[in-house]
């Protein structure tokens, strides 16, 4: 039987989010999206809550959110400010492909320190020319004994310049192009990574952006996930582990976009009345609403999916799409409702409109997104 009703503990889960971020992050999100600081204050209130370890298993101490959990916390803080929901997550981000591919051991060592203080991960894959095409990745793994020796640079990392662990994608097998991709864990002090520039961003400023470089770093065999050659598939199964908590964020800034809408609507007058009472602006607030309230049962169903084991790699594109365009519409038509207040920093709307943008664009394009999708509803197509 289909059930729409969020359990007793997810309600609960639902309600400490949002409170954690109307109380921690809104009053705080304005002055970290100048991007001047980074809002450690914030961070460390959010691990003390769990939030920066809800996806480590309790078995291994950590909170053990399912992706359905996730997803329903990754709404309410990306409605209290995407920047700062982009830091926290980004440690979930990494940790996924450990979660995936890591053996016992490898999870209690790397996770570990995670759980008795305050820290940041990075997941590195991209690079200056291998975005969505993970097979020009030109990092390079060489075996040299019972190590590996890692060459190369990434760029647009998420938490680069805070992270202790970085997950990096690197090829050990250049000759076989993608299928030479694995996957290693490294410690940021080990020698020869170099954290470069802070990125300067349009949007999501509170969170850490950088490039990062190797320059023969050393690490044990220990550190390789899964098997050499595995990097794509690892990649693959990450993204549709995580893009609906994707589209969740979506969510919550649409959600957001809509409710500072509604509110400034009711109260600005215009020809003697409030323009909400303007069929214009009652039609922009009715449909606003329903992409909200599609989207979200979206990516319940990918989480849910992911939750129970299923199959969901066009469902979670489907989320991570479809959260973060209708995030960008909302916050588009918000900014028009509140016309040229929306388009002046004092007001909150602007900031939505930068935020939302990134949504479109991180974790696989949304054109990316609807090629997986095309694939899949397509299938194959017989030659004649």
């Amino acid at each position: 039987m289909i059930e729409f009703q969020l359990t007793e503990d997810q309600i609960a889960l639902q309600e400490m989010a949002h409170d954690f971020a109307a109380g921690e992050m809104r009053p705080k999100a304005a002055a970290y999206d100048l991007g001047h600081t980074f809002p450690e204050d914030v961070m460390r209130k959010a691990f003390e809550v769990g939030f920066l370890t809800c996806t480590i298993p309790a078995e291994h101490g950590g909170v053990g959110l399912g992706d359905l959990d996730l997803a329903i916390v990754s709404e309410e803080l990306a409605w209290g400010c995407a920047g700062l929901y982009t830091t926290m997550m980004a440690n979930s981000l990494a940790f996924t492909p450990i979660l995936l591919f890591g053996t016992d051991e490898q999870k209690k060592r790397f996770f570990s320190p995670f759980l008795k203080e305050m820290a940041f991960a990075s997941y590195a894959l991209t690079e200056r020319e291998a975005g969505s095409d993970t097979s020009a990745i030109r990092t390079t793994a060489r075996k040299d004994g019972s190590d590996y020796v890692i060459n190369g640079s990434k760029c647009f990392i998420t938490n680069g310049g805070v992270a202790s662990l970085y997950v990096v994608f690197a090829n050990s097998a250049p000759e076989k192009g993608p299928r030479g991709l694995s996957v290693f864990v490294v410690p940021r002090g080990t020698p020869g990574v170099t954290v470069g520039k802070v990125e300067d961003k349009f949007g999501h400023r509170a969170s850490n952006t950088t490039e990062l470089f190797f320059e023969d770093v050393r690490i044990p065999a220990a550190n390789l996930l899964g098997r050499e050659g595995l990097g794509f598939i690892v990649a693959m199964r990450t993204f549709d582990k995580t893009r609906a908590a994707v589209g969740a964020a979506g969510v919550g800034i649409a959600r957001a976009a809509l409710e500072h809408a509604v509110e400034y609507s009711k109260t600005r007058i215009q020809f003697g009345k409030p323009i909400a009472t303007f069929q214009a602006t009652a039609f922009k607030l009715a449909q606003m609403a329903m992409d909200v309230e599609a989207a979200r049962l979206v990516v319940w169903r990918a989480a849910w999916l992911m939750d129970k084991g299923k199959p969901n790699r066009k469902e979670s594109a489907m989320a991570k799409c479809l959260g973060s365009d209708v995030a960008m519409r909302n916050a588009l038509e918000a900014l028009q409702i509140f016309g040229g207040y929306g388009y002046m920093k004092d007001y909150p709307i602007e900031k939505l409109v930068r935020d939302a943008k990134l949504l479109q664009i991180y974790e696989g394009t949304n054109e990316i997104q609807r090629l997986v999708i095309a694939r899949d509803v397509i299938g194959p197509i017989r030659s004649r």
